[in-house]
Formats: structure tokens, C-alpha cells, sequence
């Protein structure tokens, strides 16, 4: 069902009051969905609709609404209504929601909360947010090696409910792990073999301690539904599942984005976030760019006579700042996408500058050219512009020269910066377009100055 349906349709039995058919409309639904339709009303409505959500989705309907959202819906709970609540919620996406709440809701959460519930929740919270630890779950299928086939499914069935993934489960003794089998693996053998006959023992884990992006590069690497998170005595203590993977690489996707358009990184929608709050994320950056783009003015006024004997130059500078830019911004994508992904390494330096060398060579070539006939056929023959062959040769080699130039300084720097601890994304469009800006204009004079003798 489309989800303006949806909402016309649970709006019509709402107001009807036929909450039966309303429950019908929630259960056949997706929890996605239906958080969708509810972020879509107004607070006193959402509210009201949400305590008619059959129990068997209503938790994973909270998990999928936004942080604005889930408070309110906290505020309107009883104390016993957080409770079952949260004993219906998987402990990362509760560790998740506290994350975004007030002091006081998290408060709230914490004093109705289970005592086993706390102390795993300490647990979890415990681990710094960037790291693997901070989105693993403790809830998943623990098998013995000395188990039967038939008896590791029966334990599949007795607490498959609890789990937040059944489809891999991990074979532990005295919590060590040692080894991992696939449901299909155990669907497939015969009831009476062991587990340690038909187990995996290579075994692919993270510590607990280690980069959650990273954590996140490992299930595209290998094909993951599940990632086993150890400590570091090789216990485990953890998994990190497909569908929390893919919310970090989603994060880190959307950071490199804002940063790469000179924006502070936030967590909220668009049309939820603040006038003031979108002009503090973005005035620091602008503030940057406009102090730095004044050494591009300096060096204007700094060769002011030589435009002034050669007006004809002024008119290409534009071009050769953009050309340029846009030749760094292009290679700076591209490593930081190599980058985040985990194809490139800092070892990998040389290769990649001898093979953005040649790449800004060949671009180089063709712009310059292109740029000389466009000079000849339409600035000078159809324009009737009058620029001299030194001229456009001038404009042509500094366009080279700059394209060069661009490329290198692109793929070089978010390299670098990676080296020394920094987000490689900052080295992106904005801060490398302000740096080749400068250095085209310090080519372009330079070229101007030998050739033409200005």
C-alpha cells in the first residue's frame, strides 16, 4: 500500500473509531511504513495511533521513528508501558535511542528498566562511540562444539525469539570462540553429527575496540550477514548484524557529503532542523573559505599591472580557477571513495600520483587543445577578441599546468590526512578548489611573465 493510502485510509478508521480494522490496516503493514504514515501526523495523533499498534510490531515501529518522535511518545508512556517496551526493543537499538534522548528521558528509561536490562545496557555504552563495540548487540544464537545437530536446533527454537539473528550462529567454549555455523548448514547435516565436525573455524571477528566504519567495510568485503565481536582475549561478546553495518556506512556517507559542501555534519532531517542551527553548521566553513579565497585576491592585486598591459588575461581567469577545481575536485572523490571503502592504503601513494600524473596529463592535453582552437575559432574569429598566439598560448599552458597540478594536490592530500589522524573528506571539493584557485593564479602569471614579458 502507497504510503498517502495508507495514511488516508488509518486517518478514515481513526476517526471512525473502528480501531479493529485500524490493527488489521498496522499488522499487514511494513513497521517502516507505518512509522512513515505516523511521522507524517501531528504529535497529539501519532500519539494516540501509536497505543493501537498490534504488540507483535509496535517495538520495531519506536525503533524506526525519529528521535523528536520516540521522545515525545516516552513523555506520553506510563512506567510500566517503557518497561514492556523496552523488553520488546533489541539492546542496540535501545542503546541507540538513548543516544539521541535528553538527560532526563534517558533517566526515565534507565529507572524502568530491568536490572539485567541496565547492566547490559551499561555495558554497551560503555564503548566509545566510533568504535565496534558501541553498535554490536549481545543477543545472538551461542552454540556448544559437542553438540548434536539436533540438539543445537532444538536450542535454535527455544530462544530464537530473543534473538536478533538466527541465520549464523557461534560456536563458544568457556565463552572463547571457536568456530561459526550457517542455519542452512545445520538444516542441511544429519541430526546425530557433531558440531564440531561441520563448523567453520576461520573465522572472520573484530575486537571490540576497533573502527565501526571499518567494522562496517567488512561486510561488503566478505559477504556478511553477521559480524562476531570479540574482546581482547578472543571472547565473544557480541555481534554486529547486516542492517546496523549499513546505518554506519549510511552515517559516514552522509558526513563525507556535508563535508565534502563545506557543511558541519548533523543529525537531523532538513525540515526538522532549525534556521540557526543549519547557520551554525555552516558559517565556520564559509567564514574559512572567505579568509582563505583572500589570497586569491592578493595575488590579483599583486600583478595588477600586468593585466593592465594585457587585459586580454583577465578574461581566461575564471576559466583556468575552475578548470582547475574542478580537475582536483574530481581526484579527490575518487581517493576518498577508495579510501572510505578500503581500496587504497597509504602505502599506495606512489601508484596513485604516478597514475593521476598520467591522467592529468592526457586531461591536460585535450582542455589545452580544445581551449586553443576555441580561442582562435570563436574568441578571435567570430568574436573578434584580437588575442595574440602568445596570449592563448599562455592561457593553454597554464591551463596544463594547473589541470596537473589539481590532480596531484586532489589525490594526495585527503591521503594525507588520513596519514595524520584527519577526515579525509575535509580535503574535498571546497578547501582543495580555494588551494588550486591560488596556485593557477601564481602559474598563470608566471607563464604570462615569460612569454609575454609582463
Amino acid at each position: 500500500m502507497e504510503e498517502k493510502n495508507m495514511l488516508d485510509s488509518a486517518l478514515e478508521l481513526f476517526q471512525a473509531k473502528q480501531y479493529a480494522k485500524l490493527k488489521e490496516l498496522f499488522s499487514s503493514s511494513e513497521p517502516a511504513d507505518v512509522a512513515e504514515v505516523l511521522s507524517e501526523l501531528e504529535r497529539g495523533q501519532y500519539v494516540k495511533l501509536y497505543r493501537l499498534l498490534p504488540k507483535s510490531i509496535a517495538a520495531d515501529v519506536f525503533v524506526e521513528m525519529d528521535a523528536d518522535a520516540q521522545k515525545n511518545l516516552i513523555d506520553s508512556f506510563s512506567d510500566a508501558e517503557i518497561t514492556e517496551i523496552l523488553e520488546e526493543l533489541f539492546y542496540d537499538d535501545t542503546v541507540d535511542i538513548i543516544e539521541e534522548m535528553p538527560a532526563n528521558v534517558v533517566d526515565r528509561i534507565f529507572k524502568n528498566a530491568l536490572p539485567e536490562t541496565r547492566k547490559t545496557l551499561n555495558d554497551l555504552m560503555r564503548y566509545p562511540e566510533s568504535s565496534a563495540g558501541s553498535i554490536m548487540t549481545t543477543e545472538y544464537v551461542y552454540l556448544k562444539r559437542t553438540m548434536t545437530v539436533g540438539e543445537a536446533l532444538n536450542r535454535i527454537r527455544k530462544v530464537a525469539i530473543e534473538k536478533e539473528t538466527i541465520y549464523t550462529c557461534y560456536v563458544t567454549e568457556n565463552r572463547f570462540l571457536v568456530g561459526i555455523i550457517t542455519a542452512k548448514d545445520l538444516l542441511i547435516s544429519p541430526l546425530e553429527r557433531k558440531i564440531e565436525d561441520i563448523m567453520e573455524t576461520n573465522v572472520v571477528s573484530v575486537k571490540t575496540e576497533d573502527d565501526k566504519e571499518e567494522a562496517a567495510a567488512m561486510f561488503l568485503k566478505y559477504d556478511l550477514l553477521a559480524l562476531p565481536v570479540v574482546d581482547k582475549e578472543n571472547r565473544l561478546v557480541g555481534i554486529i548484524t547486516v542492517d546496523d553495518a549499513m546505518d554506519v556506512q549510511n552515517e559516514e556517507a552522509e558526513e563525507d557529503f556535508a563535508k565534502m559542501g563545506a557543511i558541519t555534519p548533523g543529525d537531523k532531517p532538513y525540515l526538522k532542523t532549525g534556521v540557526f542551527e543549519i547557520w551554525r553548521k555552516r558559517i565556520p566553513w564559509l567564514l574559512l573559505l572567505t579568509l582563505s579565497a583572500t589570497f586569491t585576491g592578493m595575488i590579483i592585486s599583486s600583478f595588477e599591472n600586468a593585466l593592465a598591459a594585457q587585459i586580454a588575461l583577465t578574461a581566461f581567469i575564471p576559466m583556468l580557477m575552475g578548470t582547475g577545481g574542478n580537475s582536483g575536485s574530481q581526484s579527490s572523490v575518487t581517493v576518498i571513495r577508495g579510501l572510505s571503502l578500503g581500496e587504497i592504503e597509504f602505502s599506495d601513494v606512489l601508484k596513485i600520483l604516478w597514475k593521476e600524473f598520467r591522467v592529468s596529463i592526457l586531461c591536460g592535453a585535450v582542455l589545452s587543445v580544445v581551449t586553443y582552437v576555441k580561442i582562435l575559432l570563436i574568441d578571435n574569429l567570430i568574436l573578434g577578441s584580437g588575442i595574440d598566439t602568445l596570449t592563448a598560448l599562455t592561457v593553454c599552458i597554464t591551463l596544463f599546468l594547473t589541470v596537473v597540478a589539481a590532480k596531484i594536490l586532489g589525490c594526495t592530500l585527503p591521503i594525507f590526512a588520513k596519514k595524520l589522524g584527519a577526515d579525509p573528506a575535509v580535503m574535498a571539493s571546497p578547501l582543495i578548489t580555494t588551494l588550486v584557485d591560488a596556485g593557477s593564479l601564481v602559474i598563470y602569471f608566471a607563464i604570462a611573465g615569460l612569454l609575454l614579458g609582463i
